[in-house]
């Protein structure tokens, strides 16, 4: 298994340098992962350092808490796509949807992914905030609103991913949505995991050290 290309390279936290996007996309460069996943003031950045390679930018919108307005999200999106974004990951109303405001969750979604067309949406649906149903719930909108990835978490809570979260959200949208499994993993044997049971893209700010892992032990 090549566990690079399901890598989304990630840094986001509010302290995040300069310096640090360089290394960022360098090493996305060097492990050939599939995209460097940052916000949205360094795409820019990024785009240039990019250049002459294959990794992609994706980037985030109304992050971390999900609630900005649709339209400041749609602003957001569109012009980190202007400069130079591939991906936008959106965090869902999660105020909205613990309203049981369920209309206005898939509006949200809905109206960001026909403002971006054909780029890829992620939505990130905090499955820390989520009980078994409400991930359940969380998922059928998300499919219902044509998006093109379900995304576990922020990061930015006390618990990330789950394998547990993740078979649900895979047993609910079968094949309509992808999954990004993202919060907390750190390792290749985890990492490994969420691929076995059919996650198609890893979000982690460890993935040199899931390469390196994956590397050595094809070495030994």
């Amino acid at each position: 298994m090549n566990i690079n290309s399901y890598i989304d390279h990630t840094m986001l936290k509010a302290s995040t340098t300069e310096r640090d996007i360089i290394d960022l996309c360098n090493e996305a460069k060097k492990h050939r992962f599939y995209s460097v996943c940052i916000n949205g003031c360094y795409v820019s950045l990024a785009k240039q350092l990019l250049r002459n390679s294959n990794v992609k930018i994706c980037t985030v919108v109304g992050f971390p808490l999900g609630a900005s307005t649709t339209e400041t999200k749609i602003f957001e999106a569109k012009q980190a796509i202007e400069q130079g974004a591939d991906e936008i990951d959106m965090v869902m109303n999660i105020g909205f949807f613990k309203s049981q405001n369920y209309v206005e969750v898939y509006k949200d979604m809905t109206e960001i992914k026909t403002a971006i067309g054909i780029i890829p949406l992620k939505v990130i649906i905090e499955i820390d905030e989520l009980s078994k149903n409400g991930v359940v719930k969380a998922s059928e909108i998300c499919m219902d609103a044509n998006v093109d990835f379900i995304k576990t978490s922020t990061g930015f809570t006390k618990n990330g991913a789950t394998l547990t979260a993740a078979k649900i959200i895979r047993k609910t949208v079968k094949n309509h949505c992808k999954i990004k499994a993202s919060g907390g993993i750190a390792d290749y044997e985890t990492a490994k995991k969420y691929i076995d049971i059919g996650v198609e893209r890893i979000g982690t700010s460890k993935g040199v050290d899931i390469a390196e892992s994956e590397l050595s032990g094809v070495n030994h």
